[in-house]
């Protein structure tokens, strides 16, 4: 009786225990979400570890196509912390796909016209905005790694059989049934068993342990796929059938993974923990790895698929937010795809998405357009905006301005260059190579006409060469299917291409010892200089300040310093 009653507190205790943890894990995940719901439309606040960007662009690496936006493009652009500031997603696959998207530019009307309506109804239809986001509150994200860095090395395992687990499992068995006609040997025996089992154990488990996460992260999206396969809607018809295909053919795997993947080891569950200590004595998991492992190598594509729609899925969320968020307004842009169309550009009330209190600018253009005016003035910027303008907008549907309107292009910049120390390049060299790589795509046969940004055109050399070199180079941007955007401080290529280029600028403002810049694009070429008057406010000396403006004075004139 008294052993009875032990054993009913001891239930009694674990329900309790269970109960708990169950009650206080619901009530945590509905806080959380609420706070996801409301959430919406603010700007995240997520910091990113050093390596994480990295790990997030796997999904990119493994999808990469002649089209997608350069890493020079990326970084002149400053993509990554564009990227932090949109995104909101809840999951690695959400993560992943958001970076592939930002990379890659849409060329199809129709495939625009599809992320729209996804992204519009999302934004519109609050109740089925909040079930999605639930599914991937609940897939969320891999503990470091992504998927990818895991399902690229299951090849490296080889090939795995269980029957020698199977025999470790027949030596315990033997061993309990030794010791009813042994008890002494049947004990030692045991021991030993016990023993050999933990320690090749350890071993094995410590092999597999990497891909344990992965396979539990696939076995999450399983479950989202068929969530997110139970939801009536239309939008999403499409790929709700592909997620239901994903799910039943991986079936196989989720028979077998669920006895190694259940739960975390030392998560204090009592269960887990006797459930631990079987897997450990006979092999349970590693049993269970080694089929699952069989099952998920056959379907591979399957997995891509399911991280793609889960992805495409929850950027569509992810751009409704952005949009929500952007205080400044946004706009839905107008592209054109016909070959052999006009080029052009026309973009009212642009800002740079990143800029907390942006100075807004209009621009329509039909050819390249040549940007000159002084330090600080904006020129760098201004060529970022209509740069970002135009990948945004053909990437999530979504454009920091009032309008815009344009072809479909493809996209290169040449502008945040440094010197190549492991490489051994210098200055000019690296940025000789990477104005090369854009006259290379204007000189290809492509439909697509290139769009393409370059701040200060050959900087890294003398005077002379800039100029004779810088014209020819910028005649050559200005064919036709091809539309640049260039700074420059030399005035003199005002005037070397003007029947090809227009010319804008931006100018500084000097009041009272001090100077301050509108950012105001405005038509022609810049007439002003500041770099002496700053100078003058710095404090340098007065003599180096009247002698610079005297020669700058000559040199106007007669286009001679001497």
């Amino acid at each position: 009786m008294d052993a009875l009653f032990f054993a009913g507190v001891i239930v009694l205790l674990i329900a309790l225990f269970m109960g708990k943890e169950y009650i206080d894990s619901r009530t945590f995940e509905k806080r959380t979400l609420e706070r996801l719901y409301q959430s919406y439309g603010n700007v995240p606040d997520r910091k990113y570890g050093p390596e994480e960007l990295g790990h997030i662009s796997m999904y990119y690496k493994k999808h990469r196509s002649a089209n997608q936006i350069d890493d020079i493009t990326w970084n002149d652009l400053h993509l990554d912390e564009i990227y932090q500031r949109m995104n909101t997603s809840c999951s690695a696959a959400g993560d992943e796909y958001l970076y592939y998207r930002l990379r890659t530019p849409v060329y199809e009307e129709e495939e625009m016209a599809d992320m729209e309506e996804r992204i519009r109804f999302f934004m519109e239809h609050e109740a089925e905005r909040q079930k999605v986001q639930s599914i991937y509150f609940r897939l969320g994200r891999m503990r470091r790694y992504s998927v990818y860095e895991y399902l690229d090395n299951l090849e490296t395992l080889g090939e795995r059989k269980n029957e020698k687990y199977l025999l470790y499992d027949l030596a315990v068995v033997f061993c309990f049934f030794l010791l009813f006609y042994s008890l002494p040997v049947g004990i030692v025996a045991l021991l030993i068993v016990l023993c050999h089992n933990l320690i090749g154990y350890f071993k094995e488990y410590k092999e597999i342990e990497p891909y344990i996460s992965s396979f539990r992260y696939i076995r999450r999206m399983l479950g989202c796929a068929e969530r997110m396969g139970r939801e009536e809607m239309q939008v999403i018809a499409g790929q709700q059938a592909r997620l239901r295909v994903c799910h039943q053919r991986l079936k196989g795997f989720m028979r077998n993974s669920y006895l190694v993947i259940s739960a975390e080891k030392g998560n204090g569950n009592p269960l887990e923990v006797v459930l631990d200590y079987l897997r450990m004595l006979f092999y349970l998991d590693l049993i269970q790895f080694n089929r699952a492992l069989m099952a998920l190598r056959g379907h591979m594509s399957e997995v891509d698929e399911m991280i793609t729609i889960l992805g495409q899925i929850e950027t569509d969320v992810v751009t409704g937010a952005y949009r929500a968020s952007l205080k400044e307004a946004y706009c839905v842009p107008t592209l054109h795809y016909e070959d052999g169309a006009e080029v052009f550009l026309k973009v009212k009330d642009l800002y740079h998405p990143l800029l907390s209190d942006p100075v807004k600018n209009s621009v329509s253009v039909k050819r390249g357009m040549l940007l000159t005016g002084s330090n600080a003035s904006g020129k760098s910027t201004f060529l970022r905006a209509v740069a970002t303008a135009t990948l945004l907008s053909q990437t999530i549907h979504t454009c920091p301005a009032g309008s815009y309107e344009a072809p479909f292009f493809r996209i290169y910049s040449s502008m945040s260059l440094r010197d190549d120390l492991t490489g051994g390049d210098s200055y000019y060299m690296v940025e000789i190579k990477s104005i090369k790589r854009i006259l290379d795509q204007a000189m290809r046969n492509d439909t697509r006409p290139v769009i393409c940004f370059v701040d200060e055109v050959l900087r890294g050399t003398n005077t002379v060469e800039r100029i004779a070199a810088s014209t020819q180079i910028m005649k050559m941007l200005s064919r036709e299917h091809t539309m640049c955007f260039a700074a420059t401080h030399d005035v003199e290529l005002t005037r070397l291409l003007e029947d090809v280029y227009d010319n804008y600028h931006f100018e500084e403002k000097i009041e009272e010892e001090d100077i301050y810049f509108p950012y105001l694009l405005l038509k022609g070429p810049a007439v002003s200089r500041n770099a002496i008057a700053l100078l003058k406010m710095l404090g340098y000396d007065r003599r180096i300040i009247e002698e610079a403006e005297a020669m700058a004075e000559r040199f106007l004139k007669s286009g001679s310093w001497i």
